[in-house]
């Protein structure tokens, strides 16, 4: 009983949380509690319980004659996604929410003073950018960082624009891969995960 009360400190209440976006390449943060990099913005104030990252593995199964269960089961293929509505309309957010597109500014018709107007053209077919994304997650003295090194917008967007409520900007984020690098990992100062430290090679 004692231990599966001490235990109770690994629950996991995720007092505040961030998502950070830069340019693929982008140095990324070395540890889950420094100053993010030279590069990576937030996005801002998102609404309240709309945060998932969602991690996603495909399996096959085999099936044999002599048994009512799989004989074996294997993974085919990965994936995970990020999903947060964004509640601060800005140029990088509709660029990040849109996968891309160009911002210009415009002179309003027949307007004259300092006023100024600007336009947003979303990327054609083709056209959509892939950002880098990390998820700053603080409960207490715990901190975690789910980074990603490649995402991609993954789904079209749409936006309620009703009167009674915020209209927000849906961010849904495909994570890609490669095999020369982790498609995603976490970084944490959580003690919690001190036991299962894998040991370094040659010692």
């Amino acid at each position: 009983m004692a231990g599966e009360i001490t235990n109770a400190t690994q629950i996991v209440v995720p007092a505040r949380t961030r998502l950070w976006l830069a340019p693929v390449g982008t140095k990324a943060p070395a540890d889950a509690t420094s100053t993010m990099p030279e590069g990576w913005y937030s996005v801002g104030l998102t609404t309240e319980d709309s945060l998932k990252f969602a991690e996603e593995p495909q399996f096959e199964q085999v099936k044999s004659a002599q048994t009512d269960f799989p004989s074996r089961t294997f993974q085919t293929s990965d994936s995970a996604t990020v999903e947060v509505d964004l509640q601060q309309w800005n140029a990088k957010n509709f660029k990040a929410v849109f996968g891309g597109g160009t911002i210009t500014e415009i002179t309003p018709s027949g307007g004259t003073g300092t006023a100024k107007h600007y336009k947003f053209a979303p990327p054609r077919i083709g056209g959509r950018s892939e950002v880098a994304a990390a998820i700053e997650v603080i409960d207490g003295a715990k901190s975690y960082r789910y980074v990603i090194p490649r995402a991609m917008q993954m789904e079209g967007v749409e936006t309620e624009l009703q009167k009674a409520k915020e209209s927000v900007l849906p961010l849904r984020l495909a994570v890609q891969g490669g095999d020369d690098a982790d498609a995603w990992y976490l970084i944490t100062n959580d003690p919690a995960f001190a036991d299962a430290v894998a040991p370094t090679p040659g010692t």
